[in-house]
C-alpha cells in the first residue's frame, strides 16, 4: 500500500489524526443532557464545524435540529459538472456506562496494546477523523474530483430523528449522488467489507402498576400483586426457551445469504464465557442480520444493597427490539406493544410509550459505486477481496436518505469491527483500520469521479 501516493499521505498524516481524535474523544458528547452538560456537545460540535472550515468548506453550519442537537455540515466544491458525495458520520457517542470498568479515562485517548482506546474512538467519532485523512490526502495529490457534502450528527446514538425530521423539512440539503455512510465496520481487522442491510429498531418504555403503594412482603406478600414479579414475567414472554426473540405476529425465521459468521468467531468476538451456550437458531448470520432481537435495556428496581422486604407496586423497563430489511418498525412497534399487553398477568395496569425508531435498510450492492469501492479497498487492503456484511444495529438516517434520494447509491463502511468493542466498556480503534479505510475511502472518491 504504501507505493501508493495517496496511501503515503495519510500514512504521514497519521500522527496529527491521533491528535485531532484525541482532542474529539476529550468531549463528552453523549446526547442525553440529562447524563451530561449540552455544552460538551456544543464544543464538539463546534470542533468539527471549526475542521471542515479549515479544510475549505463553505456554508460550514450548526444545524439545530427537532430533537434539540445540533448537526454539522459543510459543503466543499469541487470542479464543475461533478458528481456530488455525502459523506456521513456522527459526533455524539455513547455514555461510557461504568467507568471503574475502563481500564484508562474513558474520554481520554490512551494507546494500549497496538489499539487507541476511548469513547467514540471507533464509533463514530473515528468516523470524522478517517473523512479529514480521506479529503485531506485527495487535495494534496491532484485535488478532490468530487463536490463533497459532509454531515455530522448529533444524537444518533440516541435515536430520536433530529437529523431525519431536518433532512425531511430540507430534502435539497443533503442531497447527493452517493452517500457513505462512515459509522459501519470491517466483519474483522483487516477483511474489507461493506455493509448492505441494517436491522431497524424500536425503543418502548414500559410501566407496570398494582398497587396504591409498596406493602410489606410478610403481611401482604402471597396475595397481593406485585409490579416487578408481572413486568418478569413480561419480559420473559419476549423470548422462547431457546433465547429467540418471540414477539406474537413478528415473523423470526428469516435466513442471510452472503457472508457467513462462523459461531466460534462469534464466540470469540462477542466475549462469550466459557462453556454458555448461544441464544436463538438457525445460523449466526440469520440470528444477527435476518431476525428480530428483544432485549431489555434497563429496569426500575431496587438495588440488592438497601433493598427491603416489599411488595412492589409499580416496575418499568426499556425495552428495544432490532427488525431485519422487509420488516416495517411502526408495525413492528405495534406488535411489541400489543405482545406487552397481552402477556401482562393478574390484570395488572400496563402502559406503554414508544421513544424512539429507526426503520431498517437494503443497499443496492450491484450499483456502480460498489465496484468503485471494491477496487479502492483491492488497493488500500492488499491481497483482500471486498465482503459483504449485514449489520444488526441501527442507523435510522439510511432509510430517511433512501427515501429522499432514491436514485442515491449508499454505502456503509467504518472502524466499528468487532474487537472495537461499541457501545461497551474499552472502546476503541485500530489505527491501521482507520489509515486503511480513510486510503480506500480517498480511492473510491476518485475512481466515482472517473467512473
Amino acid at each position: 500500500m504504501s507505493s501508493n501516493p495517496v496511501a503515503e499521505t495519510v500514512a504521514s498524516l497519521m500522527p496529527r489524526a491521533k491528535a485531532e481524535l484525541a482532542e474529539l474523544v476529550a468531549f463528552k458528547s453523549v446526547a442525553d443532557f440529562t447524563q451530561f452538560p449540552k455544552s460538551e456537545s456544543e464544543a464538539a460540535a463546534n470542533w468539527v464545524a471549526d475542521a471542515l472550515r479549515a479544510e475549505g468548506f463553505v456554508d460550514v453550519a450548526l444545524l439545530d435540529t427537532p430533537d434539540g442537537t445540533q448537526s454539522v455540515y459543510g459543503y466543499l466544491p469541487g470542479p464543475e459538472g461533478a458528481k456530488t458525495v455525502l459523506l456521513y458520520a456522527h459526533y455524539d457517542v455513547q455514555p461510557p456506562l461504568d467507568e471503574a470498568g475502563w481500564t484508562t479515562p474513558p474520554f481520554e485517548l490512551t494507546e494500549r496494546d497496538g489499539r487507541w482506546y476511548g469513547r467514540g474512538a471507533a464509533d463514530c467519532k473515528g468516523g470524522v477523523i478517517m473523512h479529514l485523512l480521506a479529503l485531506r490526502a485527495l487535495k494534496a495529490n491532484g485535488g478532490v474530483p468530487v463536490n463533497i457534502k459532509v454531515i455530522a450528527e448529533g444524537s444518533e446514538e440516541q435515536g430520536t430523528g433530529g437529523l431525519e425530521r431536518y433532512a425531511e423539512e430540507h430534502p435539497e440539503l443533503l442531497e447527493a449522488d452517493t452517500i457513505v455512510i462512515g459509522d459501519a465496520g470491517n466483519f474483522r481487522v483487516g477483511l474489507p467489507t461493506v455493509t448492505t442491510t441494517l436491522r431497524g429498531m424500536t425503543l418502548v418504555r414500559v410501566r407496570i402498576d398494582t398497587l396504591a403503594g409498596n406493602l410489606h412482603s410478610g403481611q401482604f406478600g402471597g396475595a397481593a400483586p406485585d409490579a416487578l414479579a408481572a413486568m418478569i414475567r413480561v419480559l420473559d414472554s419476549l423470548r422462547a426457551e431457546d433465547g429467540s426473540t418471540t414477539v406474537d405476529g413478528l415473523d423470526a425465521t428469516g435466513t442471510w445469504d452472503g457472508l457467513e459468521y462462523t459461531e466460534g468467531q462469534f464466540r470469540a468476538d462477542a466475549k462469550v464465557l466459557d462453556g454458555i451456550e448461544l441464544i436463538g437458531n438457525g445460523s449466526v448470520a440469520d440470528r444477527l442480520w435476518a431476525r428480530p432481537a428483544v432485549t431489555v435495556l434497563g429496569i426500575d428496581c431496587p438495588p440488592v444493597v438497601g433493598a427491603t422486604p416489599s411488595v412492589h407496586s409499580s416496575a418499568r423497563a426499556l425495552i428495544s427490539l432490532r427488525v431485519p430489511p422487509g420488516v416495517d418498525a411502526t408495525e413492528a412497534t405495534k406488535l411489541l406493544q400489543a405482545h406487552i399487553q397481552a402477556h401482562t398477568p393478574w390484570g395488572a395496569r400496563v402502559t406503554t410509550e414508544q421513544i424512539g425508531q429507526g426503520q431498517a435498510f437494503r443497499a443496492d450492492a450491484s450499483s456502480p459505486a460498489y465496484q468503485a469501492m471494491a477496487d479502492a479497498m483491492a488497493v488500500a487492503y492488499p491481497g483482500e477481496t471486498m465482503q459483504y456484511a449485514g449489520e444488526g444495529g441501527s442507523i435510522p438516517l439510511c432509510n430517511t436518505l433512501a427515501g429522499l434520494y432514491p436514485q442515491a447509491e449508499i454505502l456503509l463502511i467504518g472502524l466499528s469491527e468487532p474487537e472495537a468493542q461499541i457501545h461497551a466498556v474499552n472502546e476503541s480503534v485500530h489505527p491501521q483500520e482507520l489509515e486503511r479505510l480513510s486510503v480506500a475511502e480517498a480511492l473510491f472518491l476518485r475512481n466515482y469521479a472517473a467512473g
